[in-house]
């Protein structure tokens, strides 16, 4: 497709160029079957954030809506095309308020572009009070989550208000876990007393090394979820000064066997930056899943 092959040409910009050798990490564990299970409500989040604010605010999205019963949707934006989608709601299953970003689309070449903004930037310092500009994060991912951010966390305040809820939950597929992963950082500075949850899918590197060291230090809920050959997460490269935090779970195999990744970046062979040591031995067909079976796209968007 035309907008898939112009949006990763954007996106791996600089990935021919052969990246610092990443140093071999110990740490890779199997994951049981019980902590994979625990994972799937969140690619089900993931998914629904492809469909419409519309439905959603409704809850009648079909089958990404009904694989989720009981949500109460506060607040949902975003048109999927010149700004991406989200929404948030109470989720009782988890007993947890929930923050969803919709993935990127190859479809929309639009909203896809927007990825391919590298420059590195400080944070907002009236959206992030208190942190360094030496914390830098990719512009265009910057530039989405701020759009929305002060929406999202009047939504959260009402819904952790009604429930007497004191946690939130945050997920996304690629540039959707991207937005997240800011978002999550923000909500963290501003419900201080809040427990917070990201887990993100296929989502590529978000910020530099002052980024991804201030996360491990302050956000401890977190698990970036790598699936097989996907490139994305490979992406910006380490060359162009970007750097994973810690957290990361991969699905090593089609039958299902996940590891957890000790550290940043990690490039043994059974982690994202050792399975994929270049966008050539990858496969974006993997980005999308299946996340223990859950495909992560707008195919369940189907009322």
């Amino acid at each position: 497709m035309v907008s898939s092959t112009r949006f990763f040409t954007a996106l791996f910009i600089g990935a021919a160029v052969a990246s610092p050798t990443l140093v071999s990490r110990a740490g890779v564990t199997p994951l049981p079957v019980e902590d994979i299970v625990r994972f799937r409500p969140y690619a089900l989040l993931a998914r629904a954030a492809f469909c419409s604010p519309a439905k959603l605010k409704e809850w009648s999205c079909g089958t990404a809506c009904n694989d989720l019963p009981g949500m109460d949707v506060q607040d949902a934006g975003g048109d999927g095309v010149t700004a991406p989608g989200w929404f948030v709601g109470y989720y009782p299953e988890l007993e947890t308020v929930v923050v969803s970003n919709q993935g990127t689309d190859p479809r929309e070449i639009t909203s896809s572009l927007t990825d391919a903004d590298f420059v590195q930037e400080p944070l907002d310092s009236g959206l992030f009070p208190g942190i360094d500009s030496s914390v830098q994060v990719h512009g265009g991912f910057k530039m989405s989550q701020a759009a929305s951010a002060t929406e999202k966390l009047k939504a959260v305040e009402d819904l952790m208000g009604m429930y007497g809820a004191s946690s939130v939950a945050l997920t996304g597929l690629g540039r959707g876990g991207a937005i997240s992963f800011i978002d999550a950082l923000y909500l963290s500075l501003h419900l201080t007393n809040a427990n917070i949850t990201l887990v993100t899918h296929g989502m590529p590197r978000v910020g530099n090394q002052a980024f991804a060291n201030y996360v491990d230090e302050h956000l401890r809920g977190v698990s970036r979820i790598t699936n097989r050959k996907d490139p994305l997460p490979t992406q910006p490269g380490t060359n162009l000064g970007y750097v994973h935090s810690s957290g990361e779970k991969h699905i090593v195999s089609a039958t299902g066997e996940w590891v957890a990744c000790a550290g940043q970046d990690n490039s043994d062979p059974q982690c994202s930056a050792g399975d994929v040591p270049n966008i050539f031995e990858g496969d974006l067909r993997d980005n999308q899943g299946p996340y223990d079976d859950i495909t992560i796209d707008g195919s369940a968007c189907d009322a």
